[in-house]
Protein backbone atom coordinates (compact mmCIF):
# COMPACT_ATOMS: atom_id res chain seq x y z
CA UNK A 1 0.00 0.00 0.00
CA UNK A 2 0.86 3.57 -0.50
CA UNK A 3 1.27 6.02 2.12
CA UNK A 4 -1.51 8.12 4.41
CA UNK A 5 -1.20 12.03 3.70
CA UNK A 6 -4.40 13.92 2.24
CA UNK A 7 -6.21 10.95 2.22
CA UNK A 8 -5.46 5.93 4.05
CA UNK A 9 -33.77 0.49 -12.04
CA UNK A 10 -33.98 0.38 -16.12
CA UNK A 11 -31.41 0.02 -18.45
CA UNK A 12 -29.71 2.92 -20.20
CA UNK A 13 -32.16 4.42 -22.96
CA UNK A 14 -31.34 4.19 -26.09
CA UNK A 15 -30.39 7.54 -28.58
CA UNK A 16 -33.61 8.58 -30.12
CA UNK A 17 -34.61 6.47 -33.15
CA UNK A 18 -31.52 4.16 -31.70
CA UNK A 19 -29.14 6.89 -33.11
CA UNK A 20 -27.03 9.48 -32.36
CA UNK A 21 -25.25 11.83 -35.50
CA UNK A 22 -22.75 14.43 -35.42
CA UNK A 23 -21.96 17.14 -37.29
CA UNK A 24 -19.29 15.23 -39.06
CA UNK A 25 -22.02 12.13 -40.26
CA UNK A 26 -20.26 9.61 -38.06
CA UNK A 27 -22.93 7.21 -37.06
CA UNK A 28 -23.42 4.81 -33.62
CA UNK A 29 -26.59 2.71 -33.62
CA UNK A 30 -27.49 1.05 -30.31
CA UNK A 31 -30.22 -1.61 -31.62
CA UNK A 32 -33.18 -2.09 -28.65
CA UNK A 33 -31.82 -5.62 -27.92
CA UNK A 34 -28.68 -4.09 -26.28
CA UNK A 35 -25.88 -5.60 -29.19
CA UNK A 36 -23.69 -2.73 -29.89
CA UNK A 37 -23.04 -2.99 -33.71
CA UNK A 38 -21.23 -0.50 -35.51
CA UNK A 39 -22.57 2.21 -38.50
CA UNK A 40 -19.61 4.21 -38.86
CA UNK A 41 -20.21 6.29 -41.83
CA UNK A 42 -16.62 4.91 -43.22
CA UNK A 43 -17.93 1.06 -42.44
CA UNK A 44 -15.87 -0.37 -40.55
CA UNK A 45 -14.09 -3.82 -42.22
CA UNK A 46 -14.19 -6.85 -40.54
CA UNK A 47 -11.50 -7.96 -38.05
CA UNK A 48 -8.80 -10.21 -39.66
CA UNK A 49 -7.89 -12.69 -38.16
CA UNK A 50 -5.70 -12.14 -34.65
CA UNK A 51 -3.32 -14.57 -36.16
CA UNK A 52 -2.63 -11.93 -38.87
CA UNK A 53 -2.33 -8.74 -37.38
CA UNK A 54 1.04 -7.11 -36.99
CA UNK A 55 2.32 -4.66 -34.88
CA UNK A 56 3.88 -2.69 -38.07
CA UNK A 57 0.30 -3.29 -39.58
CA UNK A 58 -1.35 -2.07 -37.32
CA UNK A 59 1.34 1.27 -37.35
CA UNK A 60 1.35 1.44 -40.84
CA UNK A 61 -2.71 1.43 -40.63
CA UNK A 62 -2.81 4.33 -38.16
CA UNK A 63 0.09 6.93 -40.18
CA UNK A 64 -2.63 5.80 -43.67
CA UNK A 65 -5.70 7.36 -41.76
CA UNK A 66 -3.65 10.42 -39.76
CA UNK A 67 -2.11 11.37 -43.89
CA UNK A 68 -5.91 10.60 -44.63
CA UNK A 69 -7.52 12.69 -42.08
CA UNK A 70 -4.88 14.77 -42.14
CA UNK A 71 -3.36 15.24 -38.74
CA UNK A 72 -0.27 14.30 -37.60
CA UNK A 73 0.84 10.87 -36.23
CA UNK A 74 0.61 11.22 -32.85
CA UNK A 75 4.57 10.76 -31.47
CA UNK A 76 4.26 9.93 -27.95
CA UNK A 77 1.96 7.11 -29.23
CA UNK A 78 4.40 5.72 -31.85
CA UNK A 79 7.17 5.54 -29.30
CA UNK A 80 4.94 4.14 -26.81
CA UNK A 81 3.66 1.20 -29.06
CA UNK A 82 6.93 0.47 -31.13
CA UNK A 83 8.77 -1.93 -28.94
CA UNK A 84 6.07 -4.09 -27.86
CA UNK A 85 6.60 -7.58 -28.57
CA UNK A 86 3.02 -9.15 -27.81
CA UNK A 87 0.22 -7.40 -29.36
CA UNK A 88 -2.31 -10.78 -28.35
CA UNK A 89 -2.46 -10.02 -24.99
CA UNK A 90 -3.58 -6.84 -23.31
CA UNK A 91 -0.96 -3.88 -23.11
CA UNK A 92 -0.27 -2.19 -19.58
CA UNK A 93 -1.02 1.13 -21.00
CA UNK A 94 -1.69 3.19 -23.71
CA UNK A 95 -0.64 6.99 -22.38
CA UNK A 96 -1.78 10.14 -24.11
CA UNK A 97 -2.13 12.31 -21.54
CA UNK A 98 -2.03 15.93 -22.11
CA UNK A 99 -2.25 15.34 -26.09
CA UNK A 100 -4.75 17.53 -27.55
CA UNK A 101 -7.07 15.03 -29.68
CA UNK A 102 -9.25 16.37 -31.92
CA UNK A 103 -12.09 14.81 -33.53
CA UNK A 104 -10.27 13.93 -36.33
CA UNK A 105 -7.21 12.87 -34.04
CA UNK A 106 -10.06 10.78 -32.25
CA UNK A 107 -11.07 8.82 -35.73
CA UNK A 108 -7.66 7.86 -36.70
CA UNK A 109 -6.89 5.76 -33.38
CA UNK A 110 -9.45 3.62 -34.57
CA UNK A 111 -6.66 2.08 -36.59
CA UNK A 112 -5.04 1.71 -33.20
CA UNK A 113 -8.18 0.42 -31.12
CA UNK A 114 -9.13 -2.26 -33.75
CA UNK A 115 -5.65 -4.39 -33.49
CA UNK A 116 -4.59 -3.62 -29.83
CA UNK A 117 -5.83 -3.74 -26.36
CA UNK A 118 -5.29 -2.32 -23.12
CA UNK A 119 -5.41 -3.11 -19.25
CA UNK A 120 -5.31 1.42 -18.86
CA UNK A 121 -5.92 3.59 -21.44
CA UNK A 122 -5.05 7.48 -19.94
CA UNK A 123 -6.70 10.18 -22.17
CA UNK A 124 -6.27 12.92 -18.83
CA UNK A 125 -5.91 16.70 -20.33
CA UNK A 126 -6.70 15.72 -24.05
CA UNK A 127 -9.34 18.34 -24.74
CA UNK A 128 -11.89 16.40 -26.00
CA UNK A 129 -15.12 18.26 -27.36
CA UNK A 130 -18.31 16.51 -27.40
CA UNK A 131 -17.89 14.88 -31.13
CA UNK A 132 -14.49 13.44 -30.03
CA UNK A 133 -15.41 11.75 -26.82
CA UNK A 134 -18.55 10.41 -28.27
CA UNK A 135 -16.64 8.37 -31.17
CA UNK A 136 -13.65 7.12 -29.11
CA UNK A 137 -15.45 6.06 -26.24
CA UNK A 138 -18.06 4.08 -28.72
CA UNK A 139 -14.75 2.72 -30.24
CA UNK A 140 -13.26 1.74 -26.86
CA UNK A 141 -16.61 0.17 -26.45
CA UNK A 142 -16.81 -1.25 -29.46
CA UNK A 143 -13.22 -2.89 -29.10
CA UNK A 144 -13.14 -3.73 -25.32
CA UNK A 145 -9.94 -1.80 -25.51
CA UNK A 146 -9.11 -1.02 -21.86
CA UNK A 147 -10.07 -2.02 -18.66
CA UNK A 148 -9.30 0.80 -16.53
CA UNK A 149 -10.10 4.40 -18.93
CA UNK A 150 -8.79 7.26 -17.37
CA UNK A 151 -10.66 10.38 -18.72
CA UNK A 152 -10.36 12.76 -16.45
CA UNK A 153 -9.97 16.56 -16.83
CA UNK A 154 -11.97 17.04 -20.26
CA UNK A 155 -14.75 19.59 -19.41
CA UNK A 156 -15.76 20.07 -22.92
CA UNK A 157 -17.23 16.42 -23.66
CA UNK A 158 -21.11 17.80 -24.02
CA UNK A 159 -24.17 15.91 -23.52
CA UNK A 160 -23.35 13.14 -26.41
CA UNK A 161 -19.83 12.38 -24.83
CA UNK A 162 -21.59 11.87 -21.01
CA UNK A 163 -24.34 9.26 -22.66
CA UNK A 164 -21.43 7.38 -24.71
CA UNK A 165 -19.50 7.21 -21.85
CA UNK A 166 -22.77 5.66 -20.01
CA UNK A 167 -23.47 3.08 -22.41
CA UNK A 168 -19.44 1.99 -21.73
CA UNK A 169 -19.75 1.72 -18.30
CA UNK A 170 -23.44 0.15 -18.92
CA UNK A 171 -22.12 -2.83 -21.64
CA UNK A 172 -18.32 -3.27 -21.52
CA UNK A 173 -18.06 -6.75 -20.47
CA UNK A 174 -14.00 -5.62 -19.25
CA UNK A 175 -14.30 -2.27 -18.28
CA UNK A 176 -13.37 -2.42 -14.33
CA UNK A 177 -11.97 0.78 -13.13
CA UNK A 178 -12.82 4.87 -14.29
CA UNK A 179 -12.00 7.71 -13.39
CA UNK A 180 -13.84 11.14 -14.45
CA UNK A 181 -12.53 13.39 -11.68
CA UNK A 182 -12.43 17.23 -12.67
CA UNK A 183 -15.25 17.03 -14.66
CA UNK A 184 -18.32 19.08 -13.58
CA UNK A 185 -21.10 16.37 -13.26
CA UNK A 186 -24.76 18.03 -13.83
CA UNK A 187 -28.11 16.65 -12.89
CA UNK A 188 -28.84 15.65 -16.73
CA UNK A 189 -25.97 13.38 -17.07
CA UNK A 190 -25.53 12.65 -13.26
CA UNK A 191 -29.21 10.64 -14.13
CA UNK A 192 -27.97 8.72 -17.49
CA UNK A 193 -24.60 7.82 -15.24
CA UNK A 194 -26.43 7.04 -12.28
CA UNK A 195 -28.69 4.29 -14.61
CA UNK A 196 -26.09 3.22 -16.22
CA UNK A 197 -24.20 2.04 -12.77
CA UNK A 198 -26.93 -0.20 -11.93
CA UNK A 199 -25.75 -2.23 -14.46
CA UNK A 200 -22.33 -2.43 -14.79
CA UNK A 201 -19.00 -4.30 -13.45
CA UNK A 202 -16.95 -1.36 -12.37
CA UNK A 203 -15.25 -1.99 -8.90
CA UNK A 204 -13.62 1.39 -8.65
CA UNK A 205 -14.66 5.04 -9.55
CA UNK A 206 -13.00 8.35 -8.87
CA UNK A 207 -15.60 11.53 -9.19
CA UNK A 208 -13.13 13.88 -7.59
CA UNK A 209 -14.00 17.83 -7.77
CA UNK A 210 -17.17 16.87 -10.38
CA UNK A 211 -19.63 19.30 -8.22
CA UNK A 212 -21.55 16.39 -7.23
CA UNK A 213 -23.04 18.49 -4.34
CA UNK A 214 -26.84 18.46 -4.09
CA UNK A 215 -29.18 17.28 -6.91
CA UNK A 216 -26.77 15.43 -9.02
CA UNK A 217 -24.82 13.51 -5.70
CA UNK A 218 -29.19 12.69 -4.68
CA UNK A 219 -29.19 11.67 -8.38
CA UNK A 220 -26.25 9.30 -8.72
CA UNK A 221 -26.63 7.98 -5.25
CA UNK A 222 -30.17 6.16 -6.59
CA UNK A 223 -27.72 4.19 -9.22
CA UNK A 224 -24.75 3.74 -6.81
CA UNK A 225 -26.56 2.02 -4.21
CA UNK A 226 -27.50 -0.89 -6.34
CA UNK A 227 -24.33 -1.00 -8.18
CA UNK A 228 -23.60 -4.65 -7.71
CA UNK A 229 -19.52 -4.57 -8.17
CA UNK A 230 -18.31 -1.11 -7.04
CA UNK A 231 -16.30 -1.39 -4.35
CA UNK A 232 -14.06 1.84 -4.02
CA UNK A 233 -15.79 5.15 -4.60
CA UNK A 234 -13.74 8.45 -4.72
CA UNK A 235 -15.44 11.82 -4.30
CA UNK A 236 -13.14 14.18 -3.19
CA UNK A 237 -13.07 18.05 -3.19
CA UNK A 238 -16.56 18.22 -3.98
CA UNK A 239 -17.71 20.48 -1.73
CA UNK A 240 -20.03 17.66 -0.03
CA UNK A 241 -21.74 19.09 3.13
CA UNK A 242 -23.80 18.15 6.18
CA UNK A 243 -26.62 18.38 5.42
CA UNK A 244 -29.16 16.71 2.62
CA UNK A 245 -25.13 14.96 1.05
CA UNK A 246 -24.22 13.45 3.99
CA UNK A 247 -27.33 11.75 4.44
CA UNK A 248 -26.89 10.28 0.57
CA UNK A 249 -23.42 9.49 1.64
CA UNK A 250 -24.88 7.79 4.88
CA UNK A 251 -27.80 5.49 2.39
CA UNK A 252 -25.01 4.47 0.49
CA UNK A 253 -22.85 3.01 3.12
CA UNK A 254 -25.69 1.44 4.79
CA UNK A 255 -27.40 -0.38 1.86
CA UNK A 256 -24.20 -0.94 -0.92
CA UNK A 257 -22.92 -3.55 0.78
CA UNK A 258 -19.94 -4.27 -1.55
CA UNK A 259 -18.28 -0.66 -1.71
CA UNK A 260 -14.94 -1.27 0.38
CA UNK A 261 -13.41 2.14 0.27
CA UNK A 262 -15.01 5.45 0.93
CA UNK A 263 -12.84 8.40 0.09
CA UNK A 264 -14.43 11.78 1.45
CA UNK A 265 -11.25 14.40 1.87
CA UNK A 266 -11.48 17.81 1.27
CA UNK A 267 -15.29 18.17 2.01
CA UNK A 268 -17.69 19.97 4.41
CA UNK A 269 -19.28 17.07 6.10
CA UNK A 270 -18.61 18.71 9.32
CA UNK A 271 -19.78 16.97 12.56
CA UNK A 272 -23.74 16.83 11.92
CA UNK A 273 -22.41 15.26 8.50
CA UNK A 274 -20.84 12.48 10.10
CA UNK A 275 -23.82 11.38 12.59
CA UNK A 276 -25.15 10.35 9.07
CA UNK A 277 -22.43 9.11 7.77
CA UNK A 278 -22.29 7.05 11.28
CA UNK A 279 -25.59 5.70 10.92
CA UNK A 280 -24.43 3.62 7.92
CA UNK A 281 -21.58 2.21 9.34
CA UNK A 282 -23.52 1.10 11.98
CA UNK A 283 -25.89 -1.12 10.01
CA UNK A 284 -24.73 -5.00 10.35
CA UNK A 285 -24.24 -5.60 6.93
CA UNK A 286 -21.38 -2.79 6.15
CA UNK A 287 -18.55 -3.72 4.26
CA UNK A 288 -16.82 -0.45 4.34
CA UNK A 289 -13.19 -0.91 5.11
CA UNK A 290 -11.31 1.98 4.61
CA UNK A 291 -12.73 5.81 5.12
CA UNK A 292 -11.27 8.63 4.07
CA UNK A 293 -12.29 11.64 5.91
CA UNK A 294 -9.24 14.48 5.84
CA UNK A 295 -9.85 18.09 6.07
CA UNK A 296 -13.55 18.15 6.70
CA UNK A 297 -14.07 20.18 9.01
CA UNK A 298 -14.51 18.19 11.95
CA UNK A 299 -14.00 18.48 16.01
CA UNK A 300 -14.24 16.23 18.97
CA UNK A 301 -17.86 16.66 19.19
CA UNK A 302 -18.86 14.72 16.04
CA UNK A 303 -16.33 11.68 18.02
CA UNK A 304 -18.87 10.79 19.75
CA UNK A 305 -20.70 9.61 16.77
CA UNK A 306 -18.01 7.50 15.71
CA UNK A 307 -17.35 5.92 18.64
CA UNK A 308 -21.15 4.97 18.65
CA UNK A 309 -20.62 3.63 15.71
CA UNK A 310 -16.86 1.91 15.73
CA UNK A 311 -18.05 -1.10 17.95
CA UNK A 312 -20.39 -2.30 15.03
CA UNK A 313 -17.71 -1.52 11.99
CA UNK A 314 -15.94 -4.73 12.14
CA UNK A 315 -14.78 -4.47 8.81
CA UNK A 316 -13.60 -1.02 9.07
CA UNK A 317 -9.72 -1.15 8.67
CA UNK A 318 -8.50 1.89 7.68
CA UNK A 319 -9.63 5.13 8.91
CA UNK A 320 -8.25 8.45 8.32
CA UNK A 321 -9.30 11.83 10.33
CA UNK A 322 -6.13 13.87 9.64
CA UNK A 323 -6.33 17.59 9.36
CA UNK A 324 -9.44 17.82 11.42
CA UNK A 325 -9.33 20.04 14.65
CA UNK A 326 -9.67 16.90 16.81
CA UNK A 327 -7.62 18.02 19.72
CA UNK A 328 -7.40 15.71 22.72
CA UNK A 329 -10.58 15.60 23.43
CA UNK A 330 -11.74 13.89 20.43
CA UNK A 331 -8.81 10.97 21.03
CA UNK A 332 -10.46 10.26 24.30
CA UNK A 333 -14.01 9.72 23.26
CA UNK A 334 -12.51 7.28 20.18
CA UNK A 335 -10.20 5.01 22.59
CA UNK A 336 -12.59 2.95 24.36
CA UNK A 337 -13.74 2.55 21.04
CA UNK A 338 -11.24 1.94 19.22
CA UNK A 339 -10.06 -0.58 21.60
CA UNK A 340 -13.43 -2.40 21.27
CA UNK A 341 -13.42 -2.45 17.46
CA UNK A 342 -10.36 -4.32 17.18
CA UNK A 343 -10.41 -4.42 13.13
CA UNK A 344 -8.98 -0.82 12.79
CA UNK A 345 -5.49 -1.40 11.17
CA UNK A 346 -4.51 2.24 9.68
CA UNK A 347 -5.23 5.05 11.64
CA UNK A 348 -4.12 8.91 10.42
CA UNK A 349 -4.46 11.43 13.13
CA UNK A 350 -2.07 13.66 11.22
CA UNK A 351 -2.68 18.00 11.76
CA UNK A 352 -5.46 16.70 14.78
CA UNK A 353 -3.70 19.28 17.08
CA UNK A 354 -3.25 16.48 19.37
CA UNK A 355 -0.49 17.09 22.15
CA UNK A 356 1.24 14.84 24.63
CA UNK A 357 -2.33 14.41 26.61
CA UNK A 358 -3.93 12.83 23.28
CA UNK A 359 -0.65 10.85 22.98
CA UNK A 360 -0.92 9.28 26.19
CA UNK A 361 -4.72 7.90 25.08
CA UNK A 362 -3.38 6.54 21.62
CA UNK A 363 -1.01 4.68 23.98
CA UNK A 364 -3.66 3.06 25.82
CA UNK A 365 -5.20 2.13 22.94
CA UNK A 366 -2.06 0.75 21.09
CA UNK A 367 -1.68 -1.27 24.42
CA UNK A 368 -4.51 -2.94 24.07
CA UNK A 369 -4.61 -3.28 20.39
CA UNK A 370 -3.47 -6.70 18.43
CA UNK A 371 -4.66 -5.27 14.83
CA UNK A 372 -3.43 -1.96 14.61
CA UNK A 373 -0.39 -1.37 12.36
CA UNK A 374 -0.21 1.77 11.04
CA UNK A 375 -0.15 5.12 12.98
CA UNK A 376 0.47 8.58 11.62
CA UNK A 377 0.71 11.21 13.70
CA UNK A 378 2.73 14.22 11.97
CA UNK A 379 2.31 17.38 12.20
CA UNK A 380 1.22 17.51 15.77
CA UNK A 381 2.34 19.02 19.50
CA UNK A 382 3.95 15.85 20.19
CA UNK A 383 7.08 16.59 23.10
CA UNK A 384 8.99 13.93 25.46
CA UNK A 385 5.79 12.97 27.39
CA UNK A 386 4.00 11.98 24.44
CA UNK A 387 6.71 10.08 22.81
CA UNK A 388 7.93 8.14 26.24
CA UNK A 389 3.84 6.69 26.10
CA UNK A 390 3.81 5.19 22.65
CA UNK A 391 7.24 4.09 23.32
CA UNK A 392 5.77 2.26 26.57
CA UNK A 393 3.05 1.06 24.70
CA UNK A 394 4.57 -0.13 21.88
CA UNK A 395 6.84 -2.27 24.27
CA UNK A 396 3.76 -4.58 24.86
CA UNK A 397 2.35 -4.38 21.26
CA UNK A 398 3.18 -6.82 19.11
CA UNK A 399 1.01 -5.80 16.00
CA UNK A 400 2.46 -2.09 15.10
CA UNK A 401 4.54 -1.56 12.60
CA UNK A 402 4.57 1.73 11.38
CA UNK A 403 4.36 5.08 13.24
CA UNK A 404 4.81 8.11 11.03
CA UNK A 405 6.57 10.96 12.86
CA UNK A 406 7.80 13.96 12.35
CA UNK A 407 11.49 13.93 12.25
CA UNK A 408 12.69 17.11 14.35
CA UNK A 409 11.92 17.51 17.47
CA UNK A 410 9.28 19.85 19.56
CA UNK A 411 10.76 22.80 21.65
CA UNK A 412 11.40 21.91 25.06
CA UNK A 413 12.19 24.05 28.17
CA UNK A 414 14.78 21.99 28.60
CA UNK A 415 17.66 20.51 26.64
CA UNK A 416 17.66 17.13 28.17
CA UNK A 417 13.82 16.98 26.61
CA UNK A 418 15.24 17.27 23.24
CA UNK A 419 17.58 14.30 23.30
CA UNK A 420 14.70 12.63 25.36
CA UNK A 421 12.47 13.61 22.27
CA UNK A 422 15.53 12.22 20.32
CA UNK A 423 15.87 8.61 21.99
CA UNK A 424 11.97 7.52 21.93
CA UNK A 425 11.54 8.54 18.05
CA UNK A 426 14.32 5.63 17.58
CA UNK A 427 12.80 3.66 20.03
CA UNK A 428 9.36 3.70 18.89
CA UNK A 429 11.13 2.77 15.39
CA UNK A 430 13.52 0.14 16.61
CA UNK A 431 10.35 -1.54 17.74
CA UNK A 432 8.07 -1.11 15.08
CA UNK A 433 11.17 -3.37 13.50
CA UNK A 434 10.69 -6.04 15.56
CA UNK A 435 7.18 -6.14 14.91
CA UNK A 436 7.55 -5.79 11.12
CA UNK A 437 10.13 -8.86 11.24
CA UNK A 438 8.00 -10.88 13.97
CA UNK A 439 4.90 -10.46 11.44
CA UNK A 440 7.20 -11.20 8.48
CA UNK A 441 8.47 -14.49 9.87
CA UNK A 442 5.00 -15.74 10.91
CA UNK A 443 3.87 -14.75 7.63
CA UNK A 444 6.52 -17.09 6.09
CA UNK A 445 5.96 -19.88 8.24
CA UNK A 446 2.59 -19.45 7.62
CA UNK A 447 3.12 -19.65 3.83
CA UNK A 448 3.15 -16.63 2.01
CA UNK A 449 5.95 -14.10 2.56
CA UNK A 450 4.85 -10.26 3.31
CA UNK A 451 7.50 -7.37 2.94
CA UNK A 452 6.24 -4.87 5.39
CA UNK A 453 8.16 -1.14 5.21
CA UNK A 454 8.62 1.04 8.18
CA UNK A 455 9.13 4.08 7.67
CA UNK A 456 8.84 7.60 10.09
CA UNK A 457 8.76 9.84 7.48
CA UNK A 458 7.47 9.38 3.80
CA UNK A 459 5.07 11.27 0.92
CA UNK A 460 1.54 10.53 2.35
CA UNK A 461 -1.13 9.69 -0.99
CA UNK A 462 -4.94 10.54 -1.07
CA UNK A 463 -6.38 6.85 -0.54
CA UNK A 464 -4.83 5.59 2.61
CA UNK A 465 -5.40 6.10 6.36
Amino acid sequence: MGTLEEECSDQLADPPQSKTKCKNNKRVSFPPDGELVSGFAEKKEVLKDVSSLTLQGILTSYKQSCEKHQVEPKAKLLEQLQDITDIHHRISSLDLRGELLTYQSCECLEEILKGLQFELIDLQETKLDENGASALLDMILYYESATYLNISSNQNIGGLGWLALSQLIQKSSCLVGLDASNMPLLECPARTLSRALQFSRLTVLHLENCYLTGRPLFTLVSGLTFSPALQELYLASNGLNGSQDSMQLGDLVKYNCSLKVLDLRDNHISDTGLEDICEGLMVPNSGLRCLVLWNNQLTHQSMRHLAKALPFSNNLETLNLGKNALRNEGIQRLKDSLIINQSVQKLGLASTRLTCEGAVALAEFIAESRCIRRLDVRRNLLRAGGLMALSLALRINKSLIRVDLDRTPKEEKEAFLLETQKSKIVEIWKLCRRNATASNRTATENGHSEYVEVMLESRMHHHEA
